[in-house]
Parts: C-alpha cells; structure tokens; sequence
C-alpha cells in the first residue's frame, strides 16, 4: 500500500504540471490565435492556471497569514456608534430606540434654537 505522504506529494505534482500545462496553452493560443474568440479561450486557460496556482499556494497562506483570522475579523467588522452624553434628563442614553431617538432630537431642537436665537441678536446689533 502506498505512503499518504507520497500520494499527497504525487497530487502536487500533478497539479502543477497542470497549472504548467494550462499557462503554456493558453499563452500560445493567445500568441497565436487570429480571432478574439481564440484569444478568450486562451484567457480561460491562463484563469485556470492562476485558480491552479492559488489552490497550490493556499495552504502555505493559510498557515503563514493565519487567513481563518484575518477573514473573521473581516466578517466581525461593525460599526458601534459611541453615545452621546447624558445631558441630565435622567435617563442614559442606552434606552430603548423611541427614548434614544427623543432624546437626541430634543437636544438637535435645543442646539437649532440656540443657534437661530444668536443669530437673531447678531443681526439685531
């Protein structure tokens, strides 16, 4: 029977000689080729080749970069709005969504009033 190392080895091989073989195809029907269908399937080819390539680099990838982390993290990406403070009304600003809303649109209404009154004594002097 054979060694496991040895057919997992024996699959690399082939997978490059694959990916090998795909890159030289498909340079040479795009080199060669007259029409821009012919050139295409030589892009196929090469895109092929480049998946073969990132299937043969991905484990060293994943064990280098730590990619189950990195892509976590990216997943886990959220965005936490900080509260605003408590201007004394007594209640904090982590209350359910319709107090948190009122209470942010009172203190929007107060800042408009304040500004709308400067501006009206700016103009009055």
């Amino acid at each position: 029977m054979d060694d496991p190392s040895s057919i997992s080895r024996d699959l690399c091989y082939l997978q490059m000689a694959c990916v090998a073989l795909s890159l030289v195809a498909g340079s040479i029907i795009i080199i060669v080729s007259v029409s821009k269908a012919a050139a295409a399937v030589g892009g196929i080819f090469i895109g092929a080749a480049g998946l073969g390539i990132f299937m043969l680099a991905y484990p060293f990838l994943k064990t280098r970069l730590n990619l189950d982390h990195i892509l976590s993290a990216i997943g886990n990406l959220r965005i936490h709005p900080h509260p605003g403070p408590d201007h004394g009304e007594g209640r904090s600003s982590i209350n359910g969504s319709k107090d948190g809303t009122r209470s942010s649109l009172s203190t929007v209404s107060r800042t408009l009033e304040k500004l709308k009154t400067g501006a009206r004594g700016a103009e009055e002097s």
